[in-house]
């Protein structure tokens, strides 16, 4: 993997870099005399508060400030800062995106705690690794019945379904090259069908597509709203979305899922090395991981998650084999193309 990024992480890289606080959230943290390790999250803002206050009532000599946007952005921010990085730890970000930040030799090697607890599929396969994964967020469409029933549109239990001219101007989707939850969802599209197929796939998708948004949350909450019938989403936004009182279906795409893991690791730059340690270890701790459960359907240690209230269907099993290596490897390049082909429809950040 060569330094460069596609021009439209780079324009969003140069905007972060200049001013940090430019990020979608930036939570304070209070250091009075503890050790303040800087944290970059694409982690969803109603999440992190939780884990941040369990973390440092088991470790209150460490303060933790977060820098949070979505995964492109945050993936573009610290590629930019190479030369120079600025954060301590990452702690929920995309394991494909970790990768490309390992081939750059930005990752410090260190087996947590309670690493040989973690499930072998979502850890780096290396000893030790160079990043641990915490959870697994997948591809789901948040489908309003309300909307639905007054445009008599037919409710989708398919990928392909999604290309019915009856869709046409009721879809919206993530960009893939701001969020992590579109560009799996781009991927898994390639893998599952083959490149040609998958894009000939997009090309139809596309012409029902009102917007591509730059955040995975956005199209789920659009389609509770009513501003939309169908958002292209994940699990977790789409069980909030419903168990806050939206009228919406969740439907997962019989085809298989597309997900991506959110993991944890330590820059190799950071100054404070065993705060850095005590994160990563109890970011693999069972503790850890029944907060992360009460979010997503699946977690790195066994035994831990639990049916997520409004998600009928077993995650876990509908996920298609990913290769995350590939993923990792050919995001510039599939970045650039759905850029060519779709990026007219792109809201303007």
């Amino acid at each position: 993997m060569t330094a460069r990024i596609s021009r439209r992480l780079l324009a969003a890289a140069t905007a972060v870099v200049a001013v940090t606080a430019s990020l979608g959230w930036v939570a304070p943290a209070s250091a009075q005399g503890r050790t303040e390790l800087l944290v970059y999250t694409a982690l969803e803002a109603d999440q992190i508060k939780a884990y941040q206050d369990a973390f440092e009532k088991d470790h209150p000599g460490i303060a933790l400030k977060f820098v949070r946007d979505s995964t492109g952005v945050v993936t573009a921010k610290l590629l930019a800062e190479k030369a120079n990085p600025q954060a301590d730890v990452i702690w929920g970000l995309a394991a494909t995106s970790l990768m490309l930040l390992d081939k750059e030799g930005l990752l410090m090697p260190y087996a947590p705690k309670g690493l040989e607890q973690v499930k072998p599929n979502m850890r780096d396969a290396r000893n030790p690794p160079t990043w641990v994964g915490m959870d697994v967020w997948s591809s789901a469409i948040c489908f309003n019945t309300v909307e639905a029933g007054k445009k008599k549109l037919p409710r989708p239990t398919s990928w392909a379904d999604l290309t019915n001219p009856v869709y046409r101007g009721e879809i919206t989707m993530p960009h893939p090259a701001s969020s992590g939850t579109g560009y799996l969802m781009v991927s898994a599209w390639l893998q599952m069908m083959g490149e040609d197929k998958g894009w000939a796939f997009m090309d139809a998708l596309h012409q029902n597509v009102a917007s591509y948004g730059h955040s995975g949350s956005k199209p789920c909450r659009q389609a509770g709203a009513g501003e939309h019938a169908i958002g292209l989403s994940f699990e977790y936004r789409a069980n909030k979305t419903k168990k806050d009182g939206a009228p919406i279906d969740i439907v997962l795409p019989k085809e298989g899922l597309g997900w991506d893991m959110e993991a944890t690791a330590i820059l190799k730059t950071t100054k404070k090395p065993e705060a850095a340690k005590a994160l990563a270890d109890w970011a693999v701790s069972r503790r850890a991981n029944e907060l992360y459960a009460a979010n997503f359907a699946v977690v790195a240690l066994p035994g831990v998650q639990q049916r997520l209230e409004f998600v009928d269907g077993d995650v876990e099993q509908m996920l298609i084999r990913n290769d995350f290596a590939w993923a990792a490897a050919n995001r510039e390049r599939i970045l650039a193309e759905w850029s060519r082909r779709y990026e007219g429809k792109a809201e303007k950040r």
